[in-house]
C-alpha cells in the first residue's frame, strides 16, 4: 500500500509541473520554473528540500533536461539528494538507475544505507557493482554525477577507472542521451592526483576524458561557479565546504 501511495504521489508532482514540456523531440528546452512541484514532492525529505537553494536545483534539472518518462542513471549517489528527485520528476513511466559503487559501500555503511533507502522508492533500482565496471542498462536518456567525477581518479581506482567507466555510460545512453557532469573545480592545470588531496578536478581534464570516449560537449554552465573559492582546499575544509566553485558540463552521444 505505501508504495502505491507513494507512486500516485510521484505521478501527480511529476505530470503537473512537466505535463507541459512534451517529448523529446524538438520540444522547448525546460526552465527552472518547470521543476516546482517536482522540487515540492512529498515523496522528498525537509532535509532535501532545505538544500535545493544553494544546489541550484532547478537549474540543475533544466540543465540536464530532466523530463518525465525518462530513463535516467544517478552515478555514484552519495546521499541520494539527485536519486530523490529524479525519482518524483520521471514519475511512474520513468525509471531510475542508482549507482553506488561496491567499493563505496565498503568503505564506508552509510553508501550502503542511502543506496537502501532509494531503492524502496517504486521507480528506482539500485546497482552495486565495482567501481571499474558500472551495470547500467541500455537506453538511457541521462546519465548524471555530481560532486563525484573525480573519485574516477582516486589512488583506491585502478588507473583507466575513467576511461572504463566512461566507455560503459556511453554504451548505456541512447543515440542523443546527455552525460551531465557536475564536480568541484580544481586550478586549471591541476594534476588528476588533485581527487585525493582536495577531491577536485580540474574542468579541462575531465573534458578531455569524455570527449575521448567518443561525446560532444553539448553545453557549460557557470550557475555553480564561485570566485571567492581558491580552488585549492579541500572541499571538506570548513573555510570552503558547502560553497566550493563547481562546473556543470552536458555531454551528448552523437545520434
Amino acid at each position: 500500500m505505501r508504495r502505491s501511495v507513494i507512486l500516485a504521489a510521484v505521478a501527480v508532482m511529476s505530470l503537473s509541473s512537466l505535463g507541459c514540456m512534451g517529448g523529446l523531440g524538438a520540444s522547448p528546452a525546460p526552465t527552472p520554473a518547470d521543476y516546482a512541484a517536482v522540487l515540492a514532492a512529498p515523496s522528498r525529505p525537509a532535509d532535501d528540500r532545505a538544500r535545493d537553494e544553494a544546489r541550484h536545483a532547478a537549474e540543475t534539472l533544466a540543465f540536464a533536461r530532466v523530463r518525465p518518462g525518462q530513463k535516467i542513471a544517478d552515478m555514484i549517489i552519495g546521499g541520494g539528494y539527485f536519486t530523490r528527485i529524479f525519482s518524483a520528476a520521471v514519475g511512474p513511466e520513468g525509471r531510475v538507475t542508482a549507482w553506488q559503487p561496491a567499493e563505496f559501500i565498503a568503505f564506508q555503511a552509510s553508501y550502503g544505507e542511502a543506496l537502501t533507502t532509494v531503492d524502496a522508492l517504486p521507480n528506482v533500482d539500485a546497482i552495486r557493482s565495482s567501481m571499474v565496471a558500472p551495470d547500467f542498462p541500455t537506453g538511457l536518456d541521462l546519465v548524471f554525477t555530481a560532486q563525484n567525477y573525480h573519485d574516477l581518479h582516486l589512488n583506491i581506482a585502478p588507473a583507466d577507472t575513467a576511461s572504463r567507466v566512461n566507455a560503459a555510460v556511453f554504451r548505456a545512453l541512447k543515440p542523443g542521451g546527455l552525460y551531465v557532469v557536475i564536480d568541484h573545480h580544481a586550478a586549471a592545470g591541476a594534476p588528476l592526483t588533485a581527487a585525493d588531496t582536495v577531491h577536485r578536478i580540474d574542468i579541462e581534464a575531465v573534458k578531455r576524458e569524455v570527449l575521448a570516449a567518443g561525446f560532444v560537449l553539448d553545453g557549460e554552465s557557470d550557475i555553480l561557479a564561485n570566485a571567492a573559492d581558491p580552488l585549492t582546499a579541500s572541499v571538506f575544509d570548513g573555510s570552503i565546504r558547502g560553497r566550493t566553485s563547481q562546473f556543470m558540463l552536458r555531454f551528448r552521444k552523437p545520434g
